[in-house]
């Protein structure tokens, strides 16, 4: 029962990263763009998160104060948001404004973030002496919060009122993005310019417009979920490749999810609990390998499923990938 619990936490824990990912993606794909650079924003929110807290925290301490653990975290959330944005904004500036092949333009965002992010994680590494790690105070704000009178029920305190803020901020993102798709006038718009652009401008809506904001704010959660990497995953400190794959998963869960955000709070607790199985489930003779692979084969799988299985409703947005040109409306 114990390692049943361990694991389900543990697992909630892992798939909060993936979580943000894929919310992230369904915004922008429910534009109508399909931007495959989630793991480079990832790797650009990560690096940001970790920077902007240390630069603070370094110029207090040069003052001869004490940082705030509080405005750490704060200063993270904010870098980390605007570093995935800043790489959706190029995304969007090529695929909406000049017109560029979507999936190039992803992939190659991909690799961009994925330098950035490893080239100022070392050289911030390198000014610190070999290693940036963070002070007791901001790993203080990122560590599980205690709920007075409900995080001490037992089983049920762990598994719901003892998680770092983050978590609670992307179940919160999750919900209010399905309230948003499914009961506001914007959100029908959004949903409307991703199925059928030309249909959508013709009712007066600026399909620009919303393709910039939906894709730019998906960055933005992207970032956060690479800032959870290095802020949660990694405890504050900077390790290169620390994103791992995580970013593809993340637009694999798209699929999974099946563009609904209320899914993607299931399929990120399932995925994982599949990154860290082996640390909680290990059959003797299976190489540990065979557990590092196995989120991976599991998404194989779930691709192959979900594409015979697809429904009218749970489907990719038909424009989606397919740039818009008003002059052939």
């Amino acid at each position: 029962m114990n390692t049943l619990l361990d694991l389900a936490v543990a697992a909630v824990l892992a798939g909060t990263p993936l979580l943000l990912g894929t919310l992230g993606e369904i915004l922008t794909e429910k534009s109508g763009n399909i931007n495959l650079g989630v793991e480079g924003m990832m790797f650009m929110g990560a690096i940001a998160g970790l920077a902007a807290p240390y630069v603070y925290e370094q110029c207090v301490l040069g003052a001869g104060g004490r940082p705030l653990g509080w405005l750490g975290a704060v200063f993270a959330l904010i870098a980390s948001f605007l570093a995935g944005a800043l790489g959706a904004l190029i995304y969007g500036f090529l695929t909406i404004t000049l017109r560029a092949d979507q999936n190039v333009t992803g992939l190659t965002l991909t690799i961009f973030g994925t330098g950035v992010g490893n080239f100022f994680g070392e050289y911030l590494s390198g000014r610190a002496g070999g290693y940036v790690a963070l002070g007791d105070e901001v790993k203080a704000a990122f560590a599980g919060i205690s709920i007075p009178g409900l995080s001490q029920i037992p089983v049920v305190g762990r598994l719901f009122f003892r998680y770092n803020w983050v978590v609670y901020l992307a179940v919160a993102v999750a919900l209010a993005m399905h309230h948003f798709f499914k009961r506001t006038r914007a959100g029908l718009n959004l949903r409307a310019v991703g199925e059928d652009p030309a249909a959508a401008d013709a009712a007066g809506i600026d399909v620009a417009r919303y393709r910039y904001l939906a894709t730019v704010v998906g960055g933005g959660l992207c970032g956060i979920g690479g800032m959870y990497m290095s802020m949660v995953t990694t405890s504050c400190v900077w390790v290169h490749d620390c994103v791992s794959g995580y970013g593809w998963l993340a637009v694999a869960l798209v699929i999974f999810a099946a563009w609904n955000p209320a899914r993607a709070l299931l399929a990120a607790l399932v995925f994982g609990g599949l990154t860290v199985l082996r640390l909680y489930l290990h059959i003797p003779g299976i190489p540990m390998q065979i557990y590092d692979m196995l989120p991976y084969a599991v998404t194989v799988l779930v691709l192959i499923v979900t594409s015979i299985r697809q429904s009218r409703e749970n489907v990719q947005p038909k424009s989606c990938g397919v740039n818009y040109f008003r002059e052939e409306r």
